[in-house]
């Protein structure tokens, strides 16, 4: 540790403290042209004050999206009009100015059509960098955008009398929308890679608060690199005994002006976190001085695991409060997740028997015994059901267990071991593709299980207390949170954190992009074992 001009060194890094020595050389997605001068709240000119933001990735990206919804919806007109006869059957007799008939049809679908969706887009916010590379609101604004096409579609044709063709209104707006929802994921998952691998496209941010509420900050923001927030420093507010002896993965300043400290590592945001978002007057004048600097200011309360939806924010008299809905846990969303279980869960086992049936067959050549293992496990609110899976391990398997307790790889309530003695060849093979999972259909066509939800913990283990027993407000599930975010590779802490975020924010859209990740995570095969 070491204090000098107002900087603690702690831990794993040591940033320099002499300002003659070379700083750090400004992240590539954003650069300081000069110094601005500071602001205390007073209005400025509106043609003087500064507008770009520090950040730049936001720029050619958007360029790139309004060039991918563009060809999105031109190529959804084209193959309306292509394969859809009576797609010009609105166009007929009509004229305006010098276009006539197939020039005005032409016309609407490749300029008037693409050019309003574009504009929509932009109105509905569906550019707004807050939106951006994370989360389902960007998507949620494009399906509101089309539905509002419709609409104004709708309501030309029936002003001008025009007899449109409905099969190819229908027809456009689907292929549209789903055009360009395409494009979208693909472009995020571009940047995604880019942020993963070479760190363009991100933000980079110090982080402002108390040393334990700037470090859980930072935990959370790191789990996800496709998010783009890369802490780079820590401002502690606590004073500099805080961060005595205590290793730290960013440089830790104390009693340093933030703006000078964001553009001597180079960041573009600042986060403030915990107890210091809690002072209105500081935190006020905080916002006065990034006035035209274009750095960014977020504020992170101490509210961890819960997603947007439940959050909402309700000014009264300038205080901004954040409501906090409670979850989400009964009502007709329920009932159609109860269904589509169900359902889902029928005609998949009728689909996919001459696969089971297959894998019976491997099981039994394989090793003498049942084909299927079924063992108790706890469910929804404590109820306790057998399970139902494919056998992967000698029949002894339960009890070779005792012998190789003190090998588990697992820090929670699950014993795991990459190299499972127990497992035979062939049920390696079914583990690593999950197919030994496939019969905890039967559980969910009986109720017993989802399709997504906590996976279900072994009953022998005793009662589940604290924490680990909210995870029993649900059904448990064949997938969940979890699995698509490492399975065995976790630790139980975290894999529990995980069940208990999906208990407190469910939702049906988050079930099916669930079950989209699901797909990947088992062709990876990552973390099965």
């Amino acid at each position: 540790m070491r204090e000098d001009s107002g900087e603690v060194t702690a831990g794993l890094h040591h940033p320099v403290t002499d300002s003659s020595r070379s700083k750090p050389v400004p992240y590539d997605s954003f650069e300081w042209q000069q110094e601005p001068p500071p602001s205390n709240g007073v209005p400025r000119s509106a043609w003087t004050r500064q507008h770009k933001r520090l950040s730049r990735w936001h720029r050619p990206y958007t360029l790139v999206l309004v060039f991918l919804d563009l060809i999105s919806v031109v190529l959804a007109s084209h193959l309306a009009a292509t394969y859809i006869e009576k797609s010009r059957s609105g166009f007929y007799g009509r004229s305006l100015g010098f276009l006539h008939n197939e020039q005005l049809f032409i016309f609407f679908a490749y300029v008037v059509l693409p050019l309003g969706w574009l504009v929509l887009l932009w109105a509905n916010g569906t550019y707004d960098r807050r939106y951006l590379g994370l989360g389902s609101e960007e998507f949620k604004r494009i399906v509101r955008t089309s539905v509002t096409i419709v609409a104004c579609v709708s309501l030309l044709a029936f002003a001008t009398k025009a007899p449109l063709s409905r099969g190819t209104v229908a027809a456009v707006s689907l292929m549209g929308v789903g055009f360009l929802l395409i494009g979208r994921v693909a472009a995020r998952q571009v940047l995604h890679f880019a942020r993963r691998k070479t760190g363009h496209g991100a933000h980079r941010m110090v982080l402002v608060g108390t040393l334990p509420e700037a470090l859980e900050v930072y935990t959370a923001v790191t789990r996800s690199p496709a998010a783009g927030l890369i802490p780079v420093a820590i401002h502690i507010t606590d004073g500099y005994a805080a961060a005595r002896g205590i290793e730290t993965p960013v440089p830790v300043y104390a009693a340093r002006d933030v703006l000078s400290l964001v553009r001597e590592v180079g960041a573009d945001t600042i986060a403030v976190c915990g107890s210091a978002s809690a002072e209105p007057g500081e935190l006020r004048r905080l916002a006065w001085q990034l006035e035209g600097t274009g750095v960014d200011l977020v504020v992170a309360p101490q509210l961890t695991d819960i997603a947007g939806p439940r959050v909402h924010i309700r000014p009264i008299e300038g205080l901004p409060l954040l409501h906090v809905e409670e979850p989400t846990l009964s009502g007709p969303g329920w009932l159609v997740k109860n269904l589509l279980d169900r359902v889902a869960a029928g005609l998949g086992l009728l689909l996919i028997s001459p696969i089971l049936l297959a894998i019976a067959i491997g099981i039994k050549l394989s090793d003498p015994g049942p084909v299927f293992f079924r063992q108790p496990r706890v469910g929804h609110e404590g109820r306790t059901f057998r399970v139902w899976k494919f056998r992967t391990m000698y029949v002894d398997a339960e009890e070779r267990k005792r012998t190789l307790e003190e090998l588990n790889e697992s820090d929670g309530m699950l014993f795991k071991m990459k190299n499972d003695p127990r497992i035979f060849s062939f049920g390696a093979k079914l583990r690593a593709t999950s197919l030994d999972e496939l019969p905890q259909l039967i559980n969910v066509l009986k109720g017993e299980m989802s399709l997504v939800g906590p996976r279900p913990l072994p009953a022998d283990d005793g009662d589940y207390l604290g924490d680990v027993r909210r995870r029993l407000l649900v059904r448990p599930g064949i997938t969940g949170l979890w699995q698509v975010s490492g399975r065995s590779d976790l630790s139980w802490d975290e894999a529990v954190r995980l069940d208990l975020y999906y208990v407190d924010n469910w939702s049906l859209t988050y079930d099916l992009g669930i079950l989209w990740r699901t797909i990947f995570v088992v062709l990876k095969r990552k973390g099965a074992y």
